[in-house]
């Protein structure tokens, strides 16, 4: 009788949480590039943080949205996907302004055709063939140029998916494609962070947002029955997000000691 009484007050409450649950994981994701976003604005610097987190964000969420053609999932992953791409785009557009204005003796490189900001600039005339070479991918000099970038790949994966959207086999391998590119999220930031020996310029604020995010997503994806991918991948990416917090700890309180100039004449071209 007691229980029958709270019926009214549990239900609606479980909705709630529920609600609660949706909105923490279509913008959760995002929360973390906030303080990494007014660094780089206050700073003024972009140096810390590595653009690659973008380009693997929206590969793994183009091809999140693909696969929901194929195989529905729930609408707050489809919605998460649409936020983080629209995201990524504002943190590329923040650092390549800020590249373009600290280095502006750089040389222009594009990912597409010339514009007429060249002749202002009395830069070479810039090929009309795309500028895929691996040492320049990536490092574009304007945003417009990762929009066509990104455009391109949507349109190439969308045909493919298109035409092979029928095929359970393909449908599966581009979920496990899509949350295995999520997954390696944090290996660009990883990586810099190991060549560089240092954790300089990143926000620790972030990453711990990463790790709890990404734990809450994995435990979402568990609870809520979501396609095994995700699951493994969830976690997956918070051990990646462990190992840098690792990083953190080691180089903050193991600093690399330097390394005198005479001892290594090689170093000068290294750097």
């Amino acid at each position: 009788m007691e229980a029958e009484g709270l019926g009214w007050l549990l239900v609606p409450l479980h909705q709630l949480v529920s609600w609660g649950a949706s909105g923490a994981i279509v913008f959760g994701g995002v929360v973390p590039y906030i303080p990494q976003y007014r660094d780089i604005r206050r700073t003024q610097n972009a140096d810390g943080f590595s653009t690659h987190v973008c380009l693997v964000l929206l590969v793994a969420n183009i091809l999140r949205i693909l696969f929901w053609f194929g195989r529905h999932f729930e609408s707050p992953l489809l919605w998460q996907s649409i936020i983080m791409i629209l995201t990524m785009l504002l943190m590329l557009k923040l650092c390549t302004e800020v590249h373009v204005a600290n280095e502006l003796n750089i040389k222009r490189r594009s990912f597409a055709a010339a514009d007429s900001k060249d002749e202002e600039l009395k830069v070479p005339p810039r090929r009309f063939c795309l500028d895929f070479d691996l040492h320049h991918f990536w490092h574009w000099s304007s945003f417009t140029d990762y929009v066509q970038c990104v455009l391109a790949f949507t349109g190439v994966a969308g045909y493919i998916t298109y035409l092979s959207i029928d095929s359970a086999v393909f449908v599966e391998a581009l979920g496990f494609l899509a949350v295995l590119t999520e997954a390696m999220l944090g290996v660009p930031q990883l990586y810099r962070n190991h060549h560089h020996r240092s954790t300089e310029g990143m926000s620790l604020k972030m990453v711990l947002m990463w790790t709890s995010g990404d734990t809450f997503k994995t435990a979402y994806f568990l609870l809520n029955g979501a396609p095994l991918q995700f699951s493994v991948c969830g976690l997956l990416q918070v051990l990646v997000d462990l190992a840098i917090l690792g990083q953190a700890y080691a180089f903050a309180y193991h600093p690399q000691k330097p390394v005198p100039h005479a001892a290594h004449p090689a170093s000068a071209k290294a750097l």
